[in-house]
């Protein structure tokens, strides 16, 4: 029994297979904590026919695609980038007579109102009814510029106000100002669909860890992720553990080596389970 034991033990603890389970989990762990910024920042200088803010939201002109112009949310399909200071990115292409740059990817502050309430880290950010101004995005917006990377309440780093109207037509005012937002013109992954649900302790739980707003789909892929590891690690540690047990009482003479074997497969599910709380982190933190 003690040889079936330890034969089963190096088996489960074999070099290659903790080497290739170790390099899969980080591969996992690092494809999940890719940030939108990896992009290389640059500019892209344009021409343009009116005049734009830093931070405003732009398309490209129908009938001339060297100018730009701001964005109006009846063409956020054709949502191109924001407009920045030509100093912000550490590369910039432009022609003579091109005063208007435009970031697609980056770091960089978006002009934005408070019409579609408070926006929170980690909240999308689409187009207005204000022309180049954004707000957090929701359902209903087939497209974002990106997502934003700090808090904009309506009331502090306020840079203006204005007035808008509702789907009602009545007009109420909304705050305008700057958010940083990491850029990225892409579909909106919540178009169409309603946030799932999340009971309010699980969400006050998530938003502690991460410091920031967390999608619902996000907290439950990382509550997959600690049920899944928590699982495996629990049924190594009993198997190896119950069995160890057993082979102790048929075989007291190798009790040390058994117990090392025991030792062995408990700091396995320990690795397993400690990578699972890693993961969930990252997830919910990036």
């Amino acid at each position: 029994m003690y040889i079936l034991y330890k034969l089963k033990i190096k088996k489960i603890l074999s070099l290659p297979r903790l080497s290739a389970f170790v390099a899969l989990v980080l591969l996992v762990l690092v494809s999940l904590s890719s940030p939108l910024e990896a992009q290389t920042a640059f500019t892209q200088g344009y021409g343009t026919d009116e005049m734009l803010q830093r931070g405003m939201i732009v398309r490209l002109k129908k009938d001339d695609s060297s100018k730009v112009a701001a964005l109006t949310s009846a063409e956020i399909e054709d949502m191109h980038g924001v407009v920045v200071d030509a100093n912000d990115a550490p590369v910039t292409l432009s022609a003579e007579g091109q005063k208007a740059f435009v970031a697609t990817g980056g770091r960089y502050d978006v002009l934005v109102s408070s019409q579609n309430g408070e926006i929170k880290a980690g909240d999308y950010i689409t187009i207005s009814a204000l022309n180049g101004v954004g707000m957090r995005a929701g359902a209903k917006e087939s497209k974002v510029v990106g997502r934003a990377l700090a808090d904009f309440n309506g009331k502090d780093a306020v840079v203006g106000t204005t007035e808008v109207k509702d789907s009602d037509g009545k007009a109420r005012q909304v705050a305008i100002g700057r958010v940083s937002t990491d850029i990225s013109v892409s579909r909106n992954p919540n178009f169409g669909s309603d946030e799932p649900a999340l009971p309010q302790f699980v969400r006050r739980a998530a938003e502690s860890i991460a410091g920031k707003k967390v999608d619902a789909n996000r907290v439950y892929l990382a509550m997959a992720i600690f049920v899944v590891s928590t699982i495996v690690a629990a049924t190594l540690m009993y198997g190896g553990v119950r069995s160890g047990i057993i082979s102790i009482g048929r075989n007291p003479l190798s009790k040390k080596s058994i117990i090392r074997g025991m030792i062995q497969v408990v700091l396995f599910g320990l690795i397993v389970f400690i990578l699972g709380l890693f993961g969930v982190y990252l997830l919910l933190k990036l």
